[in-house]
């Protein structure tokens, strides 16, 4: 696998500058090994199946693409230093808010791909907490017969830990639920999310940091593990295979209670959330590809 990133800003008024970093690329190549989608097939408590020329599934490629940092490269929060591909903005914490995803052709296993990120904006607004600075990013994904992939993905920066942790307005539930399933979040699972990641942000697997310095009640639910398990539970009930997906976390879910998966079918378009303590964390919504 091999990662390209433009080289860092050389002084810190340059770093202050967010208007350098728009249009900053990354660029990973990598051949679509078998293990990280039977390790997520496990995860999601899928049958053991042989991966070998089957296609990646949805969402699956956030397990593929993975910047591998040094050791030395990352911060006290367990998220690489800023100012490489990620501006070093303010605001002390990073998130990944939800993402907008086009799926063009499948990406298979044990074919070579590559990954092209480009910083295309970089928005700040006041939020309830304080000053919120949004990075778009687009990512592209190419296999052998050109682009397979498209996302928009959607990166939060915001201030210290502050009341929004445990109190984000209540947010309905999108329509009435026709399916679902529930999921128990606990440490182990995190533990083996982050770990297909390579992600080593804290808040998801050490409990103390998560709570004493970040001030959740417990480990964080990655938001890209419950769009996935979202994903997953569209595919299942419909027997379809997805042409778009969409989603966006609006609460933090925790470990050690339930999670509600949920889903309405209406034609081509299945509406999706996921609720904990009857709270709704994340909405998304599928596309259905006709013909599947």
């Amino acid at each position: 696998m091999a990662i390209q990133t433009a080289p860092a800003a050389s002084s810190e008024s340059e770093a202050a500058d967010c208007a350098r970093w728009l249009g900053k690329q990354e660029i990973v190549d990598e051949i679509l090994s078998p293990f990280p989608a039977t390790a997520l097939r496990a995860l999601l408590d899928h049958e053991p199946a042989d991966e070998s020329g089957k296609t990646v599934p949805p969402l699956g490629h956030w397990v593929y693409f993975l910047p591998i940092h040094r050791q030395s490269e990352l911060a006290d929060d367990g998220h690489v230093r800023r100012g490489g591909f990620w501006p070093p903005l303010p605001q002390p914490r990073r998130m990944f808010a939800g993402s907008r995803l086009s799926f063009v052709q499948p990406l298979r296993i044990g074919e070579a791909a590559r990954r092209v990120g480009t910083i295309t904006n970089i928005q700040s607004k006041q939020g309830r907490s304080g000053l919120l600075t949004f990075v778009s990013v687009r990512q592209e994904i190419f296999g052998p017969d050109g682009l397979a992939l498209t996302e928009e993905q959607d990166i939060v920066y915001r201030g210290a830990p502050g009341p929004e942790v445990t109190s984000a307005p209540y947010s309905p539930p999108p329509a009435i639920e026709q399916w679902g399933r529930d999921v128990m979040p606990d440490a182990a699972m995190l533990f083996r999310y982050s770990a297909l990641l390579f992600n080593a942000h804290r808040i998801h697997y050490d409990w103390p940091y998560a709570t004493e310095r970040e001030g959740y009640p417990g480990l964080v639910v990655h938001g890209q593990l419950v769009a996935t398990l979202l994903a997953d539970l569209a595919r299942a009930e419909t027997g379809s295979e997805l042409g778009s997906f969409e989603y966006r976390s609006v609460r933090a879910f925790v470990d050690g209670a339930h999670i509600r998966l949920s889903g309405h079918r209406d034609g081509d378009r299945v509406q999706l959330w996921a609720t904990q303590s009857g709270q709704v964390g994340t909405l998304a919504e599928a596309r259905l590809r006709p013909g599947t």
